[in-house]
């Protein structure tokens, strides 16, 4: 009963939050405009994004499948698209309760424990952080100074002006942060034992051994130039997808590949915000990416956001809910028609 009551609290400040991001995203904007723009939108190229999408969504499975077989298992192609699919079902009802939803999943139906897929699917989300990484870095290197204004005048100038705020210089920020860092090493060296008998420290221990336990994985991969093809063929999909609902809005229509880059880039850190798939985050990110970098009026900018954002929503919705009966309602249809057999 406690556990569903922090687990509804839980939800409760996700949904909150969400609400709260999509306020800030729209204020001030004529909503009447938005939806004048997405009814005059070319969906012909929401179609072609979901293509793309859809393409990145079964390399993504293989990749996953190559993760797995270095633990001495071969999960089949669909079953794990399936596991895939109902996991990104689960995280638009809460943010990473899909990555442990698709590993009971493909757990149960490859019979395969779960506490060693989530190692695979903490390492997978490791690769994806390095290879966007590597994007924003050739980014970068590409665009001059793009994105580098972007992120020093809406992220980073912000945090230093309310860091500043609170502390009298940067130099005393440096000072406390490093002592910080100082006393929570000393902390976590001295008390190691004792923290780790808590459920938050244990928890953090099991990730950390779940990481490592991927990383093994990649090294002990006989596969790895596949896993890397298909690393960069999911990468470059998420970038035609995002490229392609350009053209669907007249604003944004004039925006090339490279600048899809950008967007994906910038998105990708909506995305990971604390919130069910990015709702409000990413929003508000993207259109003031396309306004500041481009140009572009802030509303078409939320056209174009809440276009390329809820197509994909509705896509996993329809995806994922094929997925959930095909990998888990068919199994307990399965097991409830044995129970009442016996």
């Amino acid at each position: 009963m406690k556990d569903r009551i922090i687990r509804i609290i839980k939800l409760g400040i996700f949904i909150g939050l969400s609400v709260i991001l999509l306020i800030i995203a729209f204020r001030d904007i004529d909503l009447s405009d938005v939806f004048k723009e997405l009814k005059n939108a070319k969906y012909s190229w929401v179609l072609i994004s979901f293509t793309a999408s859809v393409l990145a969504f079964i390399s993504r499975a293989r990749r996953w499948v190559l993760l797995i077989k270095p633990l001495g298992y071969n999960p089949g192609l669909i079953s794990t698209y399936h596991a895939l699919m109902t996991g990104y079902l689960f995280n638009l009802a809460a943010p990473r309760l899909g990555e442990l939803t698709r590993c009971v999943a493909l757990g149960r139906k490859e019979k395969i424990p779960v506490d060693r897929l989530l190692g695979t699917v903490i390492a997978e989300r490791a690769f994806d952080l390095v290879s966007m990484f590597i994007l924003l870095f050739i980014m970068i290197l590409a665009s001059g100074n793009v994105m580098d204004s972007f992120l020093n005048e809406n992220v980073l100038e912000p945090i230093g002006a309310r860091i500043s705020s609170v502390f009298a210089s940067p130099v005393t920020t440096i000072v406390i942060a490093v002592l910080f860092i100082i006393a929570i090493i000393l902390v976590l060296t001295i008390y190691r034992e004792r923290l780790m008998k808590l459920k938050l420290f244990a928890k953090i221990g099991d990730i950390l051994k779940g990481i490592f336990s991927g990383l093994k994985s990649f090294v002990r991969m006989k596969d790895k130039l596949e896993f890397i093809i298909h690393t960069i063929v999911i990468w470059s999909f998420y970038i035609i997808m995002t490229w392609v609902i350009f053209y669907a809005i007249p604003s944004t229509s004039h925006l090339n590949f490279g600048d899809a880059v950008f967007i994906l880039v910038i998105g990708s850190l909506g995305m990971a915000a604390p919130v069910q798939g990015g709702i409000g985050a990413f929003h508000w990110i993207v259109s003031r990416g396309l306004n500041v970098v481009y140009g572009t009026d802030l509303k078409d900018g939320l056209a174009y956001a809440t276009l390329s954002h809820e197509s994909q929503l509705i896509l996993i919705a329809i995806l994922g809910t094929i997925s959930f009966f095909l990998i888990l309602g068919k199994s307990r249809l399965r097991h409830k028609k044995a129970e009442e057999e016996n």
